[in-house]
């Protein structure tokens, strides 16, 4: 009952905040980049061009190892969706059935994607931090339809569409459980630059051109891993570096905090944007992630329970905008 009353006074107090700033008169607002005829940025959804889908390396049966790990896998094993290798079991609680193997033919364990610690890659996201509630009700939203991506070729959100017609219910839980009982961690380091490493979209994530230059970063966010060689293993313990335009955190901070007039994102979000209840936390996460988030909604594809109280907020969002929110809230402990 407690929780009950809880969410229900937050839904309340979310809804009067957008209520009443929606209504105050304001400075002129950027248009949106649906206003301005945009598509969805390329480095926030990364797609392989048509016909240079990077191969992956043949597997000559060498076990592969990783820093930290008494472990050693072949490329095969590494790449089984049904039989998830992790590198560090001690770091995470044992992986229930769903998570670590999934179920033939067409629920592959949680882990590939997410992986075993639930901290996730830009392309995909971090479930971790998040409340069984919220990640039940996103589940249903990808089954029902309610939630889609902006960008319909990009692998992982129609990927987790087929994963979510395919789960049972007590599948969705028992995954839902367990990524919510894994402490959050420091997983994104943000730094503020005007250039970054040449990119290219390998395998559906961004990484740096082998031998390129570096090019100015303009209106983007470029995450990288932190060591490639790693997070091409898989390996949960090497984290993302997500390089974003200079003064861009600042920025972002006054948007979150309601300084430009916008709801404070804390309002619905919680103190530090840790979550509250079936309101995600905001904090730590990949900004990548969370500039999708944003754009989805403003185009309305993402159109779950709950987006209705997001609609207004994200309504007059420029790109800029989102980038800014982004790079701030990665940039805050999770």
């Amino acid at each position: 009952m407690r929780q009950t009353i809880r969410v229900s006074t937050l839904a309340v107090a979310c809804v009067a905040a957008i209520v009443a700033v929606g209504a105050r008169p304001g400075p002129e607002q950027t248009p949106s980049p649906l206003a301005a005829g945009a598509t969805p940025p390329p480095w926030a959804y990364p797609v392989n061009p048509p016909g240079t889908r990077t191969p992956r390396p043949p597997d000559d049966g060498t076990r592969q190892r990783v820093p930290g790990s008494a472990r050693a896998f072949t490329l095969t094993e590494l790449r089984d969706l049904f039989n998830i290798a992790d590198w560090h079991p001690d770091d995470h609680p044992p992986m229930p059935e769903v998570v670590a193997h999934g179920r033939r033919p067409d629920l592959f364990g949680c882990g590939y994607c997410h992986l075993p610690n639930g901290f996730g890659r830009p392309e995909n996201s971090s479930v971790v931090g998040l409340s069984v509630a919220y990640i039940v009700q996103q589940m249903a939203d990808f089954k029902n339809g309610t939630r889609r991506s902006a960008e319909p070729d990009m692998g992982p959100p129609a990927a987790m569409i087929r994963v979510a017609q395919a789960a049972t219910d007590e599948e969705v839980r028992v995954a839902a459980e367990y990524f919510a009982s894994i402490p959050t961690a420091p997983w994104i380091r943000v730094v503020e630059t005007e250039t970054v490493p040449e990119i290219v979209v390998s395998r559906g994530m961004l990484v740096p051109v082998e031998g390129g230059e570096t090019e100015p970063i303009g209106r983007r966010i470029i995450e990288l891993p932190e060591d490639l060689a790693r997070t091409e293993l898989r390996d949960a313990a090497s984290g993302f570096v997500a390089y974003v335009p200079r003064g861009s955190t600042a920025r972002g901070e006054a948007i979150v905090e309601g300084e430009t007039g916008a709801v404070a994102c804390g309002v619905c979000h919680g103190s530090g944007l840790a979550g509250v209840g079936p309101v995600p936390a905001l904090a730590g996460r990949s900004p990548s992630y969370t500039v999708r988030q944003l754009y989805d909604l403003q185009s309305g594809v993402r159109d779950g329970l709950w987006a209705d109280l997001m609609k207004d907020v994200v309504a007059t969002l420029s790109l800029d905008d989102m980038i800014a929110i982004a790079a701030y809230t990665a940039s805050l402990d999770p």
